[in-house]
């Protein structure tokens, strides 16, 4: 809604149109409470959505003073018609992340704004995907907005220039997207299949367009459709977590492992590597079983992508891959390395690799613990501990 409403009004009143649409979203709340939610709830919201905003260019003195002297200037007179097919809310949600991912920001405000306003993330969960404190976020979100005000760019067609340049943003805002759903830092949910979904659509919408279809592209798409194949097996149903080690293969979707290997196979031309087509290797090898030689090329792989896109998680991951090449003795040398110990995934791994030394694991798990706000990690990392208790 906000990125179809944007093409009209500009990103300068941005602000209206998420107004516009938050309030279709409030009338629902009321109206589907006493009438019941409608055949077509997505049409029912586009209508409300449409009717506010014509009102909103009919009764507001914006539209007189601002709006109604550049549709003039246009040779057009009547209220523009807010269309929300599928074509337009498609093409509305590209070229608004495009939008967003203006160069007069620096690349992570780009990308918040970008989670923020197309993707409707929360200060908060945004905060989790930087790793940076909320108020940080917040600091941030409000100047990138002040300059896309001032910008005043307008939500149409995306120029060459404009595709190829900030392209590498928004691959990084996808990524993003698609991680808050496979590691949701929600505190009730471990795994968001709707914002898979989203990352992986919004990312095959690049594909349509000759200059956003790249290697990088298809790599994260491939990326993207090794690990949604493994979203199922990922929790029981109970819908509690399940360690890779002691998922069912038999629930690993086969026809998302297809098109991966299509997009990755795709995305090998040329001499473009981007930290996407490794780490679309590393969910490559994660996706094959009895190998013998499996863990010793995704630490290959990892000792590749710490070199390029260094992040306390690819140090954990490639410390976790490290043991199982050369031994949880080894795999502590190098965790303690890191020395990550406000991080429950540091200590959720050094439990792991302590296997064999009960009270340190405890130790590291009652850390891991105490440092997590999901309640599904909660509820795993209690269950070792009480494994390893013998309760």
């Amino acid at each position: 809604m906000t990125a179809v409403l944007c093409r009209h009004f500009g990103l300068k009143h941005l602000a209206v149109a998420e107004d516009i649409a938050s309030e279709a979203f409030l009338q629902a709340t009321h109206t589907w409470a006493h009438k019941g939610i409608p055949e077509n709830p997505t049409a029912w919201l586009y209508t409300v959505a449409k009717n506010k905003a014509r009102d909103y260019l009919k009764h507001e003195q914006i539209f007189e003073q601002k709006v109604s002297p550049q549709l003039q200037a246009n040779n057009q007179v009547s209220y523009p018609d807010f269309d929300f097919t599928e074509k337009q809310i498609a093409d509305s949600q590209l070229a608004m992340i495009f939008a967003v991912c203006d160069p007069v920001n620096p690349p992570a405000a780009q990308i918040a704004l970008a989670l923020q306003i197309l993707c409707g993330f929360s200060v908060t969960t945004i905060s989790h995907a930087f790793l940076s404190p909320a108020e940080t976020i917040k600091k941030r979100l409000q100047r990138a907005r002040k300059q896309l005000r001032e910008q005043n760019f307008q939500v149409s067609n995306l120029t060459p220039e404009l595709l190829s340049t900030r392209l590498p943003a928004v691959h990084t805002t996808l990524y993003l997207l698609f991680n808050e759903g496979y590691f949701s830092s929600g505190a009730n949910q471990v795994i968001r299949q709707d914002l898979c979904g989203e990352a992986l659509r919004l990312a095959l919408i690049l594909t349509t367009n000759e200059r956003t279809d790249t290697p990088a592209t298809k790599a994260l798409i491939a990326l993207f459709c090794y690990q949604s194949s493994r979203l199922e097996a990922r929790l029981n149903d109970s819908g509690e977590q399940i360690l890779f080690e002691q998922q069912d293969t038999s629930r690993w979707n086969q026809e998302l492992i297809v098109k991966g290997h299509q997009y990755f196979i795709d995305a090998c031309t040329g001499n473009e590597l981007s930290r996407y087509h490794l780490e679309a290797g590393i969910a490559y090898w994660h996706t094959t079983v009895d190998n013998p030689d499996k863990w010793k090329h995704i630490l290959s792989l990892y000792n590749e992508l710490i070199i390029i896109s260094y992040s306390p998680v690819t140090a954990l991951n490639r410390t976790f891959a490290f043991a199982k090449v050369y031994g949880n003795k080894a795999g502590i040398e190098e965790a303690l390395k890191l020395g990550l110990d406000n991080n429950s995934y540091y200590h959720s791994l050094l439990g792991y690799l302590y296997s064999d030394a009960t009270e340190t694991a405890i130790y590291h798990y009652q850390k891991a613990l105490a440092l997590t706000n999901s309640e599904p990690e909660k509820h795993t990392i209690q269950k070792e501990i009480n494994r390893l208790q013998g309760l």
